[in-house]
């Protein structure tokens, strides 16, 4: 989808589709959440085929929604692609699980995930980066969505115990789970797509398992190391342990590479911002949030009330699918001053609510600060500029705002 938005137009709030594929695809939808911030900040809307959910997208009620559990359950399907089907790992599965059972797993696999814990990651990061980077600095034309894809399975693959060779494979699989319409990913019809990806990566996981169990092999690895949770007084089941061990595989590789080739073309679009960071190394951190802040990989995520609750000027019933839109949020007038500008000095950036909010704010959301701070250190030394060289494609999913392709072109930068 557009994250510069277009001109300011009339919309019809009773005929918005926010489950049009098209709409970010090639579309434009942040007039659209505009004009329901400011009109219909509790949206209601019925599919052809009678599902139906509300929509919250001012940043206090997003928030409200991911923050309390006791009012918003995670624990009947957390992705709008579930919509209208009870998740089947509901209480297992550590993200559509509630606390203080979420808790219990969360703190186990946190404590591996810490900033001080994968500060020691940086410079097996930075090499990893600088390798990744080379390729554009050649002279011909990068595609660095399409490369990108890569890049976080690259970082994490020796953190998690995967090894390379599996690594494009399961970057794959990730991708056909959260975008399964992107005919850049998909494989028959959308349901299929998702019912293939979730076996393989499920049954990768189990196998992984199982082969350890055999062996006794222990690596230290993140994988490993959920071999060994415990929830309260039991360990995890292998079920759980190959449910959460998906979920640690589409966190790894689903977002981070959008929000790389968000936040560049944002600094192709204004070379005066890529400028400022080049003449002020020290403003990276701040371009991260930024740019988390700019790209809202995560579009939205999806609760369930547990009862009637007055949001939004209005009635969520009880059992209603309640649609968080972080891409929203993230553009508030009223948290963001001139939110639809981009501005790595914006004083307030990291406010930002990229990784959600709440009990299930992502767990691994050290690890990608981290990466994304070195991937632009890297970039900002290595290259003088960078250029188009070609049109992005948009990656057609209404759960990740991303690009398949971003064709650029960079120079090397001249050192004094």
């Amino acid at each position: 989808m557009r994250l510069t938005p277009g001109p300011a137009r009339e919309i019809d709030l009773d005929r918005v589709d926010l489950f049009d594929l098209d709409l970010y695809a090639s579309g434009d939808p942040h007039p659209v959440w505009d004009a329901m911030r400011a009109k219909a900040p509790l949206h209601h809307q019925v599919l052809p085929d009678g599902r139906e959910f509300w929509s919250v997208t001012r940043y206090d009620d997003v928030c409200r929604v991911l923050g309390d559990h006791r009012e918003f359950t995670s624990e009947r399907g957390t992705v709008v692609t579930h919509l209208g089907v009870d998740d089947v790992a509901a209480g297992k599965l550590m993200t559509s699980t509630d606390p203080p059972r979420h808790t219990q797993v969360r703190r186990a696999i946190g404590a591996r995930l810490t900033a001080r814990a994968v500060a020691s990651w940086e410079d097996r990061i930075r090499q990893t980066i600088a390798r990744f980077l080379q390729p554009a600095l050649e002279g011909g034309t990068f595609d660095l969505a399409e490369q990108a894809l890569l890049l976080p399975a690259m970082v994490t693959g020796p953190l998690l115990g995967i090894p390379e060779r599996d690594w494009a494979e399961l970057v794959q699989l990730t991708a056909m789970v959260t975008a399964p319409s992107d005919p850049h990913f998909q494989h028959g019809s959308e349901a299929a797509t998702l019912a293939i990806a979730h076996h393989e990566l499920v049954t990768y996981v189990t196998e992984w398992v199982k082969l350890r169990r055999a062996t006794g092999d222990a690596d230290g690895s993140l994988l490993d190391h959920l071999m060994n949770v415990r929830a309260g007084e039991a360990p995890l089941t292998d079920e759980e342990i190959a449910l959460d061990g998906y979920s640690i595989l589409l966190g790894a590789n689903v977002t981070t590479p959008h929000t790389v080739s968000g936040t560049v073309h944002a600094l192709i679009e204004r070379p005066e911002q890529y400028a400022k960071a080049q003449a002020d190394p020290s403003l990276v951190p701040n371009l991260v949030e930024e740019g988390l802040r700019w790209t809202s990989a995560a579009c939205n995520f999806m609760r369930y009330a547990v009862s009637d609750i007055r949001l939004g000027g209005g009635m969520i019933p009880a059992r209603g699918a309640v649609v968080a839109w972080i891409g929203s949020a993230n553009r508030d007038e009223s948290q963001f001053a001139d939110p639809h500008q981009f501005d790595i000095t914006r004083d307030n950036a990291k406010r930002q609510v990229a990784f959600g909010f709440g009990p299930h704010f992502c767990v691994g959301a050290p690890l990608a600060r981290l990466t994304l701070r070195v991937f632009f250190e890297e970039l900002l030394q290595r290259c003088g500029s960078i250029a188009l060289d070609g049109e992005p494609r948009h990656l057609r999913s209404y759960f990740i705002a991303g690009m398949t392709h971003l064709p650029i072109v960079a120079k090397k930068r001249m050192t004094p």
